[in-house]
């Protein structure tokens, strides 16, 4: 047996943690191990044949059964094995086990079609915040054949991840569906009901999604070469002494920041706190809820209303809602928290505490913190106490007053954002299954960079499907479907450039990839809401595209396409693919030689529009939907709309 020897400590301890490491490794022990999205109640992509694979000793042999039936054996290879699975039917449950020096049976598993639903928090965002929109679409989600691969949320720089950290398959039900991505459920709802003639194909869903995550992050390497910018950024991050100082000095400049406020808080280090009742807030100014404070401020502020209510009101109350806030708030009722949200996009949506409330005055406190100058309550949202079946009004007079000035708080470093990080730690490991298709909502975080979207987007299209093909044999081109980008923010009377209007054309000209199709979300967008809650429409909308271009099939999935810009005298002609539809509103503009664009009269010839100005006596461009937050007018007849476009006359050649 080894001894530690006296005067060799260290290099003993080495050598007692290298054969301790030995003994708990598959080298040692030659246990199979499999990756985490191979595990009990997964969906594997039907008609397609699967390679399967894990880890094992070297001198271990791997046989597979598929319900009991051996399928082949597989021998490692640097510590990996893998073996074809044949293409198998939609169906199951089936069972699939692996046999060595010892046993994983793995049960529940279903071939049906395989979706990875990635992109930014559009895509992520959870069934959980549609409770108040759709609460019988989360009490009702019994589909045991609709599941859900959460991937875990960990970036790396240095190499591509072949497994994940954590997680499992879970299956779609009332006591699941809340981490659910909303999008991704309701897509694969979709397809799901209609395959029902067919007893219904499984659906999974691989949630590959991060908040916030400009599209650089999720290229590969080899996707990044052409862009030195970004591969310097990805490769300056794999400096894991940079992360941690970087990190580090985040961390220390928010505890500053936020510390010196909390210290300086005469709401909360005065003789009476101001949640509390005792307070007398005679003095403060009146504001109006909802709305923003007029001037620039940054610090804590706080609103207090004091509401009158029966005992029957105190006793059915449980919820207080308070649209969204910018950017943090302290929720107090009656002088006690009953919750608060970090960032302005939350729905601030809280419980009342049973028995807080009672008959007559009770007093609602909002401590708020504003970063960055810009500090209120967003308008057109919900301001109420009560039950969702009876509302007691917040709208109107609170009292207001300041506890604390700060200087505006540096913005964060968000190295998970950083090129290639999330293709590296997220999406890697799932290019080892084959999949039926992509579906990718995302682009809010290059709107400011929108001239580089387009290149960058498509070079991550291209290598997804190069690196689908290299690792799981996958046939044809990756069907890729993406959302374009909603409307947003305050409406503009005149015509005017905006970077969100120069997204969304990048991400029309990405059409010229092959098998790929966009989604127009251009109506179902909130102005105050960079997160609007209408998701169905848009499931709707990809699941038409999904059943055209990944399942085949003959259904119109795309609204209006422009053909030709043509001039005719003091007019222009808008040629289509198909018949239109023109709804009430503002959104054609066009511009002469000068590049001054104004409003067009419009007039509908079948699939042709005729723009025209009255002072515009040669136009050359045209302009559709292009703004912020414009007006959606052009629908086909099936209710598609067309996408924002801008256009010139072809020249003679």
């Amino acid at each position: 047996m080894w001894q530690l020897k006296p005067g060799n400590s260290m290099a003993g301890l080495r050598q007692a943690g290298l054969c301790m490491a030995l003994l708990l490794s598959p080298l040692a022990i030659a246990d199979i191990s499999l990756p985490k999205l191979i595990s009990d109640g997964m969906v594997l992509q039907r008609d397609t044949a699967i390679t399967l694979w894990g880890w094992a000793a070297a001198d271990e042999t791997v046989e597979v059964r598929f319900n009991g039936k051996a399928v082949g054996q597989a021998k490692p290879a640097n510590g990996r094995w893998q073996l074809k699975l044949p293409a198998q039917a939609a169906g199951g449950p089936y069972q699939l086990s692996f046999h060595g020096h010892n046993q994983i049976t793995l049960q529940d598993i279903y071939f049906g079609d395989v979706w990875v639903a990635s992109g930014q928090s559009n895509m992520e965002m959870e069934m959980a915040r549609l409770a108040e929109a759709y609460p019988q679409d989360l009490s009702g989600a019994s589909y045991p054949l609709i599941r859900q691969f959460k991937v875990p949320q960990h970036y790396n720089f240095k190499t591509p991840q072949q497994d994940f950290s954590s997680s499992h398959w879970v299956a779609a039900s009332p006591d699941t569906i809340a981490e659910f991505s909303a999008l991704a459920f309701y897509f694969a709802r979709e397809l799901f009901e209609h395959s029902a003639a067919d007893d219904g194909v499984a659906i999974g869903i691989l949630n590959n999604a991060l908040g916030g995550s400009p599209v650089e992050a999720w290229m590969s390497e080899q996707a990044l070469q052409p862009f030195p910018d970004a591969l310097a950024e990805a490769i300056r991050f794999r400096d894991d002494k940079l992360i941690q100082e970087v990190t580090e000095a985040d961390k220390a400049k928010n505890a500053k920041w936020y510390g010196d406020l909390q210290q300086r808080d005469a709401g909360l280090n005065g003789k009476t706190p101001w949640y509390s009742s005792a307070l007398d807030d005679s003095n403060w100014a009146s504001f109006s809820v909802p709305g923003f404070r007029p001037e620039p401020f940054t610090g804590v502020w706080w609103l207090r209303k004091t509401v009158q209510l029966t005992a029957k009101q105190a006793a059915e109350a449980n919820t207080l809602r308070l649209g969204s806030i910018v950017d943090a708030d302290e929720v107090y009722i009656n002088g006690t928290l009953v919750g608060n949200t970090t960032y302005q996009y939350p729905p601030r949506r809280y419980a009342v505490p049973e028995n807080l409330l009672k008959a007559g005055n009770n007093l609602l406190a909002v401590r708020i913190t504003a970063t960055n100058g810009k500090t209120g309550l967003m308008p057109d949202k919900p301001y109420w106490l009560g039950t969702d079946h009876n509302k007691l009004d917040l709208s109107g007079p609170w009292k207001m007053h300041s506890s604390a000035k700060a200087e505006l708080l540096p913005g964060d470093t968000f190295i998970r954002w950083k090129p290639l990080g999330l293709f590296n730690g997220l999406t890697a490991p799932l290019t080892y299954l084959p999949v039926k298709g992509v579906i990718w909502y995302q682009g809010e975080s290059n709107v400011g960079q929108y001239a580089q979207y387009q290149p960058r987007f498509t070079a991550m299209i291209r290598d997804w499907r190069a690196k689908w093909a290299q690792n799981s044999g996958q046939q044809q081109p990756l069907p890729f479907l993406f959302v374009q980008l909603a409307n947003y923010l305050e409406k503009t009377p005149e015509p005017t450039d905006s970077h969100w209007a120069g997204l969304r054309e990048a991400q029309r000209q990405s059409l010229t990839e092959a098998n790929t199709a966009m989604v127009v979300a251009i109506d179902v967008g909130e102005w105050n809401d960079i997160h609007p809650v209408d998701k169905k429409t848009l499931a709707e909308r990809l699941a038409l595209a999904a059943r055209a271009v990944a399942l085949g099939e003959d259904v119109p999935y795309q609204g209006p396409q422009l053909l030709s810009v043509q001039a005719q005298g003091n007019q222009l002609l808008l040629s289509f693919d198909q018949q239109l539809v023109l709804k009430p509103g503002q959104s054609f503009a066009i511009a002469g030689s000068d590049g001054e664009y104004r409003w067009a009269q419009v007039q509908l010839r079948g699939k042709q529009l005729v723009l025209s100005h009255a002072d515009i006596k040669a136009p050359v461009q045209v302009r559709y939907a292009w703004a912020d937050n414009p007006d959606a007018v052009l629908y086909n007849s099936a209710g598609l709309p067309a996408s924002p476009f801008t256009a010139q006359i072809a020249q003679p050649k």
